[in-house]
């Protein structure tokens, strides 16, 4: 494994890959040493997630040292195939997201709190796009969105319901408050990139629920897939990244983000008296109490200047130390 030259940083040349796999790895504890040896070897940032039940991570660096991090997962011998077909999702940026690298072990790569469900034990259907909207047309099909609240505010699929969560951790007691397996007889689901529906299907399944579908690749890979003459989708879809959120064919949307509290914006809630840029919104205008407001009015006075300066200002650290512990959370809940 050669260690790529670092060339002169040009705009958008930062890649972003998003990865994850379902795979038995009782041996897992013993895979976070050579893999954060090859990321820190590669000067890689993000945070991998490791567990028993498989490998969800976040990375960014020189589009080829990511590609050689990559290849070293899919082919080295110590990780006995099991990334032979690992997928990824790639955006661009023109700055580093991420702040640090770090590669944890946890009891789960998307948190669910339910002991023993895992995909590597039983899953529902895999759905490809192409064919995700003939199912999610069948009137006997229930449609799930299984992210958390505020990604669908922004956009969802026609006709599906949100049960309105925080955190993955809430889906079963949603499911058991609303759901009745002899009842919802064809539950279809759906999330950003796939991986947590995957394990919501499997949660389902183990319920007793007999068919149960989840969409291939999430919304991003339909989004990418399906023209947007024949699409379903209705909004936009948010994603954990400096894009804030995408539209057909993954080109970036129109939403923004409040420095303050991180809600995603429209351009019509920027439009709000209780929108200030960079110290409150519609969302947390009344939530912010006046020693904070106080500090973030100081902050933009300083980023002010900076700019007038023609230099960085610490806040765009900042905004990489919160994207990383975004990542952190979007890899948790």
């Amino acid at each position: 494994m050669s260690k790529a030259t670092n060339p002169t940083v040009s705009k958008q040349n930062y890649l972003t890959a998003a990865l994850y796999k379902f795979v038995s790895m009782p041996d897992y504890q013993a895979l976070q040493a050579p893999i954060q040896t090859a990321c820190d070897h590669h000067n890689i940032k993000g945070t991998i997630l490791l567990a028993e039940e498989g490998i969800n991570g976040t990375i960014a660096g020189l589009a080829e040292d990511i590609h050689l991090v990559l290849d070293f997962l899919r082919t080295d011998a110590q990780f006995k195939n099991r990334f032979a077909d690992l997928d990824h999702k790639e955006s661009f940026a023109d700055e580093h997201p991420f702040y640090r690298m770090k590669v944890r072990l946890k009891k789960e790569i998307v948190t669910l709190g339910v002991e023993g469900v895992s995909p590597t034990k039983q899953v529902g259907t895999y759905v490809k796009p192409e064919d995700w909207n003939a199912l999610i047309s069948d009137p006997d099909v229930i449609l799930i969105d299984t992210r958390n609240d505020y990604e669908v505010d922004i956009g969802t699929f026609k006709g599906a319901l949100d049960p309105k969560t925080t955190t993955f951790r809430e889906f079963p007691e949603y499911v058991a408050n609303n759901l009745d397996k002899t009842k919802h007889k064809k539950v279809a689901m759906f999330c950003t990139g796939g991986i947590r529906c995957e394990k919501a299907s499997s949660y389902m399944m183990d319920q007793g629920f007999e068919e149960v579908y989840h969409l291939q690749g999430g919304i991003l890979k339909y989004l990418e897939t399906v023209p947007e003459e024949a699409s379903l989708w209705e909004g936009e879809c948010f994603v954990f990244d400096q894009r804030v959120a995408v539209k057909h064919n993954l080109e970036v949307g129109e939403y923004d983000q409040c420095y303050a509290c991180r809600h995603p914006l429209s351009p019509k809630e920027m439009q709000s008296k209780k929108y200030v840029a960079g110290i409150s919104c519609p969302y947390c205008y009344d939530k912010v109490s006046e020693e904070k407001r106080a500090s973030l009015i100081e902050r933009q006075k300083q980023v002010a200047l900076a700019k007038k300066r023609g230099v960085a200002h610490i806040g765009t650290q900042q905004k990489r130390v919160f994207t990383y512990k975004k990542s952190l959370k979007q890899l948790d809940n």
